[in-house]
């Protein structure tokens, strides 16, 4: 989630200005297109969705009544005016970021999680406007910065005990058919080695609708690792009560993310590749039993 290379101030320009331009539309057509879903559509168990009180009376003439609020929500009002004045960007571009803003258009106000604190929370918590997104970051001093600019964000500190070197026998150790890691279960109590078992009780417990892949960092072979965070991911889906769980992983132009999204997301339930990012849709495992691990 964090941008690992400086920007000038020129291209960071022409990177902002589309992205706002493309914030702004999104925000237009995401309110008109759910405005009226809102009250008729049932909420996600879990989820923390907002209550608003009609406005007052704008002087409208006499014919004319109105029983919803016109004026943007406070969350994406302080979005827009966050990376409008910002001259830092998120790390994933437009066409990327398109991806998953077009099934949050869809499913939103939903339950989102996202491994990885960045630059780029307040949007995906405002593309989520009425749900709850949670972040996990390693990083604790990186939390404390951003939770400082942006406090209404919810993210926990968590750690990855794997590193990158050690993808290649993890790979092996999960790939095995009669192994632990291709039974579907509560990932605290798996014994695959890529089951992460130290989350927050809220990340196993919440019927996850959207998950984003984008932590950890991964970029070096000390560096901890995104293969426990991708397999988890993959078995928190699989484990849902019912239902399908969009799951995206970014960066996979690097080796641990391409390979490892495919064999344990699989191939078989990939819906979209843009850039650097995979689109995943992975049904509930637990609502039809005998399902093989990939199809």
């Amino acid at each position: 989630m964090r941008s690992k290379t400086k920007f000038t101030i020129t291209n960071t320009l022409k990177v902002a200005l589309p992205c706002l331009v493309f914030l702004f539309l999104f925000i237009f057509l995401f309110r008109s297109s759910t405005t009226l879903s809102f009250s008729s559509e049932s909420k996600p168990s879990n989820t923390i969705v907002s209550t608003t009180t009609p406005c007052p009376s704008l002087e409208l003439p006499l014919t004319t009544s109105t029983s919803t609020c016109t004026k943007a929500p406070l969350s994406l009002t302080n979005a827009l005016i966050h990376y409008v004045t910002t001259n830092i960007t998120p790390q994933q571009t437009l066409h990327e970021i398109s991806v998953s803003a077009r099934v949050l258009q869809k499913k939103s106000p939903c339950n989102f999680l996202v491994f990885g604190l960045g630059h780029d929370s307040l949007m995906w918590t405002s593309l989520n406007y009425g749900g709850r997104t949670m972040f996990l970051e390693e990083d604790k001093s990186w939390i404390e910065k951003i939770t400082q600019e942006l406090p209404s964000l919810e993210s926990y500190h968590v750690v990855y005990d794997t590193k990158v070197h050690q993808a290649d026998e993890l790979m092996r150790v999960g790939m095995e058919e009669e192994g632990d890691c291709k039974k579907v279960t509560d990932p605290r109590f798996s014994k695959c080695q890529l089951s992460h078992k130290g989350f927050p009780s809220e990340v196993y417990d919440i019927e996850w609708d959207v998950i984003m892949v984008d932590a950890p960092t991964g970029y070096f072979d000390g560096a901890p690792g995104r293969m426990s965070a991708i397999y988890t991911a993959g078995l928190i889906a699989r484990n849902k009560e019912h239902g399908e769980t969009d799951v995206f992983v970014h960066d996979v132009d690097r080796k641990v993310e391409d390979k490892f999204s495919k064999a344990f997301l699989c191939e078989g339930y990939l819906r979209e590749q843009q850039g650097r990012i995979r689109h995943f849709t992975i049904p509930s495992h637990r609502a039809r039993l005998g399902r093989p691990f990939c199809p």
